[in-house]
């Protein structure tokens, strides 16, 4: 038991307990503050009495050793840990929101759908870029601060790619919320992203038909039906929803990972860019899969425990590249080298999601309908000559998409494209230098300055000179 028990008006270790604000199955949460800055907190602290199941302390000390590295706007800040042998607790930011709404609140739009799920997969991709695979993502876990980012909470049966899987050390029984737990999880498998690529997959079910895809099931017994099992397509019971979100879920609920979203940065572009989406047989789904279907799914899953879901530990592996080229001089030398750089990133990188750029400069002000039309048909004509110039790189449509960029300064354009769909590389070209360039900047060194991921600059008279930044 501790030697401190938590009252209200309690001091230690610079913090202030004001309110508790909740007790649970696990713990209880405080509300309290700084005592030196008078910062709101919220201080977690588990039950520790003896009977205890030993799960809830693992979970515990497991966010004791993530909070502490996670950084950024998607996690709340944190603020101090408490000693075992005085009281144990973790304080942390109180969040200034609220969490998102589950089935039990209704259905959502469609436009709110696709816009909050957007911002929950931008949020994951940030926090997989951290090495961590949270594992109980549910609407409860997921809070909206006041200016609109998600912030995930709750990190208790989370893993942490590179500090020890305590929880797997300590059992091997599925862990997790029974509706939104992936497959590989119901075998015990806690390594792969796409575990939760799939639990945003049920959330967006969710919203969408105010129903679990896979239902809420009790048991382990339960639990390992979606090892064989298809949910009823959203388009049945949601009749307005559009069919590339219902494809857009039903890949996220895939059995095997393998046809998941390789990462949440890839479900983000989709959901950014639906008219990009390559429809398959899921977006005309009105049935679940026939009984013979899934029979031969249950026997396999019983004979070779689904060898497929195969557990992949590395995050960093399914990159979005935009190859951004200039077609204003057709296709001279420089497109010519840059189309045989983006060739090798697609043999090398087969999970790589690869946008095709190409900026068409306009004019300051344009107003005349003679004016609107012709943009119109330049911004045709680039497109088709952005697919022509691509056309010999691409041997799977899903994996790629062709956007032309309207601006006046090209580079801003790249720059802000990189930013808003969370882009990991750009590969552009650059010309021989000039006078103006010098004096002005040239485009590629304004991105290579500015872009938020990694550039290479494919240059005619330095290939072996490429330059990364």
């Amino acid at each position: 038991m501790p030697a401190i028990r938590p009252v209200e008006g309690l001091e230690l270790d610079g913090f202030v307990f004001e309110k508790r604000l909740h007790q649970g199955g696990m713990g209880s949460l405080w509300r309290a503050r700084n005592a030196v800055t008078g910062e709101p907190l919220v201080i977690k602290i588990p039950f520790l009495g003896d009977g205890e199941d030993a799960s809830t302390i693992v979970g515990f000390e497991v966010e004791q050793m993530i909070m502490p590295r996670l950084t950024g706007p998607h996690v709340p800040r944190f603020a101090g840990l408490g000693d075992f042998n005085r009281l144990p607790y973790i304080a942390m930011e109180l969040i200034d929101g609220t969490p998102l709404p589950d089935r039990q609140s209704g259905t959502w739009p469609i436009d709110t759908i696709v816009s909050t799920g957007i911002k929950v997969a931008k949020a994951l991709q940030d926090l997989h870029r951290q090495h961590v695979i949270h594992l109980d993502l549910k609407p409860a876990n997921l809070m909206r601060r006041a200016h609109g980012d998600i912030v995930f909470i709750d990190f208790g049966l989370s893993r942490h790619l590179q500090l020890p899987d305590l929880l797997a050390e300590e059992s091997d029984v599925p862990m997790g919320s029974a509706p939104y737990m992936a497959p590989e999880q119901v075998l015990g498998r806690r390594t792969d992203p796409r575990s939760d690529v799939f639990a945003v997959g049920v959330i967006l079910y969710e919203w969408l038909t105010g129903e679990y895809p896979f239902g809420n099931p009790k048991g382990q017994g339960g639990l390992r039906q979606r090892l064989w099992s298809d949910p009823v397509p959203p388009r049945t019971l949601r009749p307005d929803c559009p069919p590339w979100l219902q494809e857009v879920i039903l890949r996220c609920l895939s059995v095997d990972p393998e046809r998941r979203y390789p990462s949440a940065a890839q479900l983000c572009f989709a959901l950014q860019h639906p008219d990009q989406i390559k429809l398959t047989e899921l977006a005309e789904k009105t049935e679940r899969d026939g009984l013979g279907t899934r029979v031969a799914r249950f026997f396999k899953s019983r004979t070779a425990d689904l060898p497929s879901l195969v557990e992949k530990p590395l995050v960093d592996t399914a990159p979005i590249v935009m190859i951004a080229v200039d077609l204003a001089q057709g296709v001279d030398e420089l497109a010519a080298t840059l189309r045989m750089q983006a060739g090798l990133i697609l043999t090398t990188q087969p999970d790589a999601r690869i946008a095709f750029v190409t900026v068409l400069k306009t004019a300051l002000l344009s107003v005349e309908n003679d004016d609107l039309r012709d943009g119109h048909n330049a911004y045709v004509q680039r497109l088709i000559e952005l697919k022509d110039w691509a056309r010999p790189l691409v041997s799977r449509d899903e994996v790629v998409s062709y956007h032309v960029l309207e601006a006046v300064d090209a580079a801003a354009a790249l720059i802000d494209y990189a930013r808003h769909n969370t882009v990991d590389h750009i590969v552009l070209g650059a010309r021989g230098s000039s006078t103006v360039r010098r004096y002005l900047g040239s485009v590629s060194s304004q991105v290579v300055a500015q872009a938020p991921c990694t550039v290479t600059v494919v240059r005619l008279k330095q290939r072996a000179e490429d330059e990364a930044a």
